[in-house]
């Protein structure tokens, strides 16, 4: 099988990207005949030096290249497209409204596609109901990555073909190491709260920053790590002032020994061995309707302690007491909560065992071997039913 992959494509720093390496790599995992090649989605201005993985290239904004790309790929040797779609991906912003090049791309290609939602909104606005509604009819299958998202399609898009469920992938973890891990990071003896991902204001960290006066009041060694860079986009707005006020938060509240940045863009390792190293795990996100998380993925893989707000993939997954769920933007809640775990060593441990019983269903090597069943269903469907469906009089329909 000859897949190509529609997605942004590392080194460009996203979470889509990282997200397509890693379900990459795990679909190459799962049957090594399999022959990967992308398609890069280049954001305005980029020019970047792509492995040979990449065949094609598609400029964002530009709609003509959406098209060229897809009558290449139609043309090429390619059995399958896997498309990871994400707003704000495939096109440009007009006056609050998207406009999605995905349509054009997907207009003009004529191999099989399955397309991945990274966001299925509760409440879409009408152009977000159109391109999602667009992207599913012009999709062999549709995988989202919760339960919740697929009732979405059916309840508020009108959807009726229900997509496949596929969680988001995360490593396969063993979660052991946690001291030698401190030692090696210099924070020894230290209980650790983190949060880790690319830092934008709707990660919502300065309500854990509030939250740790009264964590260090109950645990004076205690040591929130914020682990990763700012996100690239909010850095070419705005600079890192969204981090610097952060760093001015922990520094009023006389916190300097208490909250540390670590500003760089960590490999998939350095993330694992920050989370095993890890005491308290805390997404404290505020977007009530984010569908899906790879950090929660993480943490819940790590076998972690986690507290969160409660937006919707956070309630799916941490449900049956695999975490502690608190409201948005209540940084005494985050504090009760954190102090709650540190201070029982039981009911830490009882959160670890049940996060990681969940979260081992979801690592890579699992994850790849789903994602490539669904494409070989799609092929078998492909090539049977015009077959059987077409009369024998007629001449056989071109599939579009």
């Amino acid at each position: 099988m000859r897949i190509a992959f529609v997605a942004s494509s590392i080194p460009r720093r996203c979470g889509i990207a990282t997200f397509t390496a890693d379900l990459s790599a795990a679909v190459k995992s799962a049957d090594p005949s399999v022959r990967i090649f992308a398609a890069a989605i280049n954001e305005p201005g980029a020019a970047r030096a792509y492995g040979p993985e990449v065949r094609w290239r598609i400029r964002q904004e530009e709609p003509g290249t959406y098209r060229d790309a897809a009558l290449a790929i139609s043309a090429s040797n390619v059995d399958i497209v896997n498309v990871q779609h994400e707003f704000g991906l495939y096109g440009v912003w007009h006056d609050g409204t998207y406009d999605d090049h995905l349509r054009v791309f997907l207009e003009s290609l004529t191999k099989p596609v399955v397309t991945t939602l990274h966001t299925v909104a509760p409440k879409p606005e009408p152009w977000a109901l159109d391109t999602v509604r667009f992207v599913s009819e012009h999709s062999d299958q549709v995988v989202v990555m919760g339960t919740t998202a697929a009732r979405l399609l059916h309840d508020v898009y009108g959807i009726s073909k229900p997509p496949v469920v596929i969680e988001h992938g995360m490593p396969a973890i063993e979660p052991r190491g946690r001291h030698r891990l401190k030692r090696q990071l210099g924070v020894e003896e230290r209980p650790i709260v983190s949060t880790f991902g690319l830092v934008d204001p709707r990660k919502g960290l300065e309500y854990v920053i509030e939250a740790m006066p009264e964590i260090v009041a109950r645990h004076p060694e205690a040591l929130y790590l914020v682990v990763g860079q700012t996100h690239p986009e909010l850095q070419k707005r705005e600079g890192e002032s969204y981090r610097n006020s952060l760093i001015a938060s922990a520094a009023r509240l006389g916190l300097r020994d208490h909250v540390k940045f670590v500003n760089q863009y960590l490999t998939q390792r350095e993330v694992v061995d920050y989370l095993l190293a890890t005491d308290v795990y805390v997404t404290p996100y505020l977007d009530p309707n984010q569908i899906t998380s790879g950090t929660l993925a993480y943490a819940l893989g790590a076998g972690k302690a986690i507290v969160s707000t409660p937006y919707l993939h956070a309630q799916e997954v941490l449900g049956s007491g695999r975490g502690i769920l608190v409201p948005f933007r209540d940084s005494t809640a985050v504090a009760a909560a954190v102090n709650s775990i540190l201070g029982d060593p039981q009911r830490k441990r009882e959160l670890e065992l049940r996060a990681f019983e969940y979260g081992r269903q979801m690592a890579w090597p699992a994850i790849g071997r789903r994602v490539l069943a669904v494409m070989r269903d799609v092929l078998d469907h492909r090539v049977v039913e015009p077959a059987v469906e077409e009369p024998a009089h007629e001449e056989p329909t071109p599939i579009a």
